[in-house]
């Protein structure tokens, strides 16, 4: 039997952050090993469904403490706007005699963290390995957060001259002030630890690995993409799955652009039109635009009569694996967000990306130029907005049977999902990762 170990894990507290690091606690505790999950106390009934090996995974619930400029109650960033997020990281900082306390305690051999950049510091003084766990891609990071980076531009031998910000790809927060407060949290932890890892694999991603470990001289360790299997059990809800029935094998358009995403009402509206306009049946989730409650007040006059019956625009929620999964869909428009980045690669759907964030762009060129299995949406180079135009030709260009992009976008994801699937990268890689951690202690 080989040896077993005990693993704190204190993810930023984003369920972006949070739910991909219990992926990994579940893939450590199926091996025999201890994992103990330092959260806010709301957070834990969030994810308890998710903890796969409750006798291996214990929840540490964390209070957070009140910060001026948090709302009372914030525990976790699904509760405030972006632009408050800088007071939640204070109230995270706060936190570090609660996680002191449990390492002297429980006596971990090893803590995983990503922006708690504190937490390398405080391992060592109780002789813990620390773990700099990122879930963003490593091209993210190859890009930003070398420690040779300038904000906003590649650092000297950066290995793409494709996956990189462009233009006026101003749309992202790439510039703004916060940026460098996470950029010194998130460089410091990388700097600090005693090993990275990484949510990637080296088929996709290898020369941005191998130019991070370059850069800070240090082991990087990866995990692979780290997605839930399917859960059988749990059937696809009752409305999506009659709804998607209605439809023709691979028609319907899925849009879907993640929990922080809040467009301004203008370019709401014309992501409906764009969706529209493609002539396609569409199922569109995404967060009610600013300053709007719902997403009903929002709608473009007469769109909901116009698409009855091949449209719905939902502001909830939705199981997104099982929706991807659906025999009816045929293309996923999407933010590409690291996570749904690799959803879209694992499913059959055409691609099509949207991206608002700075490593979701960097994602989005490494799809689109590297791997060449997506397109995206074009904007206008002033602004950054898309029109709805052009939202609607990007789906028809890779929905048409005869069109070439669409073609050559489907052969080359075709060629990826397999090479992944082939490699058993969802599974495979884990041994070698927990051999990796067990020489690290």
């Amino acid at each position: 039997m080989s040896p077993k170990f005990h693993a704190f894990m204190l993810p930023w507290f984003a369920y972006g952050h949070m739910t991909p690091y219990l992926y990994l606690a579940n893939k450590l505790a199926e091996k025999g090993n201890k994992v103990t999950f330092l959260l806010p106390k709301k957070a834990q009934k969030q994810l308890e469904h998710l903890n796969l090996f409750p006798d291996n995974i214990v929840f540490h619930p964390l209070t957070i403490p009140h910060v001026d400029g948090l709302p009372p109650g914030t525990e976790t960033a699904s509760d405030i706007p972006v632009s408050l997020g800088k007071f939640l990281s204070q109230a995270m900082d706060l936190t570090r005699d609660q996680v002191e306390a449990a390492v002297l305690a429980l006596k971990p051999d090893l803590i995983y963290f990503d922006l708690a950049f504190w937490v390398a510091e405080m391992a060592r003084g109780h002789r813990v390995k620390s773990v700099c766990y990122h879930v963003v891609s490593a091209a993210a990071i190859a890009y930003a957060l070398s420690p040779d980076a300038e904000l906003g531009l590649p650092p000297p031998g950066y290995p793409s001259s494709k996956v990189t910000i462009r233009g006026r790809d101003g749309y992202t927060w790439l510039f703004m002030p916060a940026s460098k407060r996470i950029f010194f949290r998130v460089e410091t932890g990388l700097r600090n630890c005693d090993v990275i890892s990484l949510r990637t694999c080296q088929e996709i991603e290898g020369q941005f690995c191998d130019f991070i470990e370059l850069q800070y001289q240090k082991k990087v360790l990866l995990t692979g993409p780290m997605l839930p299997e399917l859960d059988k059990t749990i059937p696809l809800e009752d409305q999506w799955s009659h709804w998607l029935r209605g439809f023709e094998t691979g028609t319907v358009v899925f849009c879907a652009l993640g929990s922080q995403i809040n467009l301004e009402k203008d370019q709401f509206q014309e992501l409906c039109l764009g969706m529209e306009l493609t002539g396609l049946p569409f199922l569109v989730a995404v967060n009610p635009p600013k300053g709007v409650q719902t997403i009903q007040e929002a709608l473009p006059k007469g769109f909901e009569e116009r698409v009855k019956g091949r449209g719905v625009v939902w502001g909830e929620w939705v199981q997104q694996p099982l929706i991807l999964a659906h025999p009816s869909v045929g293309c996923f428009v999407s933010h590409c967000g690291f996570g749904s980045m690799w959803e879209s690669l694992m499913s059959d759907c055409q691609i099509v990306l949207l991206p608002y964030l700075n490593d979701q762009v960097l994602n989005t060129r490494l799809m689109t130029e590297e791997l060449e299995v997506s397109i995206e949406v074009q904007r206008e180079e002033s602004t950054g907005w898309f029109s709805k135009e052009n939202l609607s030709d990007a789906i028809i260009s890779v929905m048409e049977k005869d069109s070439k992009i669409g073609c050559r976008v489907r052969r080359n994801h075709a060629k990826w999902k397999e090479c992944l699937l082939r490699h058993g990268l969802m599974s495979g890689s884990v041994d070698k990762y927990v051999e990796a951690l067990i020489n690290l202690i």
